[in-house]
């Protein structure tokens, strides 16, 4: 019958959530958590306080209903009514038009900005209240050499005179004077500064100017059909942004009434075409008429050719009205258009009324025919003449007193507190984006985990766990300024736990692996127990050492054995000064007998791995190994050997065959599963068999315990040798 307990694998189900760990995993990273969500506040704290603030002008302009001229005015039935559109007035204000005329107006080709410290210079001049400098440069222009925008650099030295750098050229100007150098031109007007304050001059192209000053610029619609438009800009300058904003404005409305001026002139240089052309006509009419009354003498109208000669020269007047009202409907909308199909449908009516006036004349005598035509002719003369007349008075009146359908209702005011950076706003959006960003740290570093988290991991795979060894925190705190303990450097000045403090709790946990040995090791060949590692520093020496010592005090006699020929390092915890030990033994050079092996102080005797052979496998392999194992069996209680990682060498496969009983040591969130079980296949495959596992440094984790809800307590701890009730639990002997 076996005493090996086998542990059930529990599979959980894929789909289920553990909101118990995730919450426990969180705590656990609580300072990781705290650590990054403070960084990143604290980074936008510094960043809201040194970064330049934006200030945001405004303006606010009206466009009302569009004003016909007079010609258009006239024929307002026939044209639909039409509403503000704003959107061809955004995007006219948007155009390279009116910015480009602005760019030209203030010199915006020439970019100034005043030299500070890297990063942090100008935001720390604002916070201890230095004042910026002011340069103003009313004509710019420096020679392009390459791809880059030309810049120079201006050092000011008094209140009048300044130094330009150009490369490796250096002159010196005065304000208010223009400089003509090298192809550069350069005119300063204005500078307020300190003398030593640098500025760096830029001069970039027009299009770039106008693309730069489009980026701060918005337009937006304060409603549908209330025609107010509100204009935005950004800048960092706050006295700047209120001056491009309202040359803006001016600019805007320049065009605004240029182009309803425009109209009226196209007009009048119509009636200006047309009227000597009229004049000319009419006076050739005249001629005509008087010429034909001397020949004929005065011939008198009847009174039926008299209205039919008024209805002839109305008809022309409208005709000729109906002329100037297409050539400015032309102007406006295609011959497709409703309101020009309308005109042209007019224009058709009149001249077929004008036809049926022309047949009843052809009735009339042939005398009266003829006076009428003239007569015709010269009074449609003179009422188109007159109307011209009076049509370019009107809109010489007109064009003289446009103001456009555009105003101004707020010149621009520049906000008195920065639009950017909103500060509050910055830093509580740091706060939650440092917050949930520390969250996905936590989560893919829980995800991507690979190493043992918890003995129930261990259990998934089917190797038993005999003990969870927590982390000892007063050997930690005694340790300190000392490696990491299980590194062969570390163990130099440290304390040997179970003597020290023998109520630790890591300490407990190996008086728990104690008793489940002895029901481990019942079927055992021999009491020999093989301690061994997956991997280097995984702390097998902490345990086998302190398992010795704790096995030690209950009474029985124990060996311990250095077995790790090559890095073994337990003499030095024990501050054993015996040069000989197991590589010695077992060569022949020293008999077990004759060796020292009492080391004062820790209760178990010790036989150290001895010089480092060259051939540390072979040399255990030899037949006086055994022979030292089965005397080391009959003379004590329990041998305990600590080997080499078996991942590393084949020692602790050689050891493991001699060994009754053999256990694994793997260390918490260091050791892999994977490693774990790669290290039993290959004792497996020399036949020695892996009682369990020993999980070391398992720190005492919130995920663990929502999972598995333990608790630990301190308890006082007495001296298992003077207590009356001391276990008389032995280990097994063959």
């Amino acid at each position: 019958m076996t005493t090996t307990i086998k542990h059930k694998i529990v599979t959980a189900k894929s789909e289920e959530i553990d909101l118990g760990r995730i919450y426990g995993g969180l705590l656990d990273h609580r300072k990781l958590i705290i650590a990054v969500t403070s960084a990143v506040t604290l980074f936008a704290i510094v960043y809201a306080l040194f970064v330049t603030p934006v200030y945001q002008a405004n303006a606010m302009i009206q466009i009302e209903q569009k004003q016909g001229n007079a010609l258009l005015n006239n024929i307002s039935p026939m044209l639909p009514d039409t509403e503000p559109v704003s959107a061809p007035e955004i995007a006219l204000l948007q155009s390279r038009m009116i910015l480009g005329k602005t760019v030209n107006d203030l010199n915006l080709q020439a970019v100034i900005s005043q030299q500070y410290f890297p990063l942090f210079g100008r935001g720390w001049a604002r916070l201890t209240g230095e004042v910026p400098g002011k340069l103003s440069i009313s004509q710019l222009y420096l020679p392009r050499t390459d791809e880059t925008p030309p810049r120079i650099t201006l050092t000011v030295v008094d209140n009048e005179r300044f130094l330009v750098e150009n490369g490796n050229v250096q002159f010196y100007g005065n304000v208010g004077s223009p400089i003509t150098r090298d192809g550069m031109l350069l005119n300063v007007d204005s500078m307020h500064a300190q003398p030593g304050t640098k500025f760096t001059v830029k001069y970039i192209s027009r299009q770039a100017a106008i693309a730069s000053l489009l980026d701060n610029f918005d337009v937006e619609d304060q409603g549908k059909k209330t025609g107010i438009l509100l204009l935005t800009l950004s800048s960092d300058d706050k006295v700047r942004a209120a001056s491009i904003l309202n040359v803006i404005s001016e600019n805007y409305l320049e065009q605004n009434v240029a182009r309803q001026r425009a109209e009226d002139t196209n007009s009048l240089d119509f009636l200006h075409q047309q009227l000597p052309q009229v004049r000319s006509d009419l006076d050739a009419a005249e001629d005509k008429m008087n010429l034909y009354r001397r020949q004929v003498d005065s011939v008198d109208l009847s009174l039926e050719a008299k209205a039919v000669l008024d209805q002839v020269v109305n008809v022309d007047s409208q005709l000729n009205e109906l002329t100037f009202r297409e050539s400015e409907i032309s102007q406006l909308y295609t011959k497709d258009h409703p309101t020009y199909k309308t005109l042209l449908d007019k224009r058709q009516t009149l001249l077929q009324e004008r036809d049926d006036l022309n047949k009843r004349i052809s009735t009339m005598p042939a005398t009266q025919q003829q006076v009428e035509r003239l007569s015709r002719d010269v009074d449609s003369g003179r009422a188109i003449y007159m109307q011209l007349l009076n049509r370019k008075q009107e809109l010489g009146v007109a064009r003289s007193s446009i103001i456009g359908n555009v105003h101004i209702i707020d010149t621009a005011v520049t906000q008195p507190s920065p639009v950017l950076p909103q500060r509050t706003n910055m830093v509580v959006t740091a706060l939650v984006a440092g917050f949930i960003f520390s969250l996905i740290l936590v989560a893919g570093k829980m995800l991507l985990r690979r190493t043992i988290a918890s003995a129930e991991q261990l259990e998934h795979i089917g190797v038993s766990v005999y003990a969870n060894v927590p982390v000892s925190e007063w050997l930690n705190k005694q340790n300190q300024g000392v490696k990491r303990f299980g590194s062969k450097k570390s163990v130099v000045g440290s304390k040997f736990l179970a003597i020290e403090n023998p109520a630790d709790l890591a300490i407990e946990a190996l008086r728990s692996l104690r008793t489940s040995l002895y029901f481990a090791m019942l079927q055992a060949r021999n009491n020999v127990l093989m301690i061994s590692g997956a991997t280097q520093n995984v702390g097998k020496t902490f345990i086998a050492s302190n398992l010795a010592a704790v096995v030690a005090q209950s009474g029985q006699r124990v060996l311990f054995i250095d077995a790790d020929m090559r890095k073994g390092y337990a003499h030095k915890l024990f501050n054993h000064r015996g040069n000989k030990g197991l590589s010695d033994i077992i060569s022949g050079q020293v008999n077990v007998v004759d060796l020292d092996k009492k080391v004062p102080g820790i209760g178990f005797d010790f036989i150290s791995h001895g010089s480092i052979p060259p051939n540390p496998a072979e040399l255990l392999s030899h037949k006086r190994f055994e022979a030292l194992l089965t005397w080391a069996s009959n003379n004590y209680d329990l041998v305990i050997v600590d080997t080499a990682p078996i991942l590393a060498v084949t020692d602790a496969a050689i050891i493991g065959r001699y060994a009754g009983t053999s256990m694994l040591v793997a260390r918490f969130e260091v050791n892999t599963i994977k490693e774990v079980q790669v290290s039993i296949k290959r004792f497996e495959h020399v036949g020695v068999e892996i009682k369990g596992c020993i999980l070391n440094s398992v720190l005492n984790k919130a995920s663990n315990y929502y999972v598995y809800g333990y608790s630990q307590y301190n308890y006082a701890y007495a001296d298992e040798k003077k207590d009356n009730k001391t276990e008389s639990m032995k280990m097994p002997t063959v």
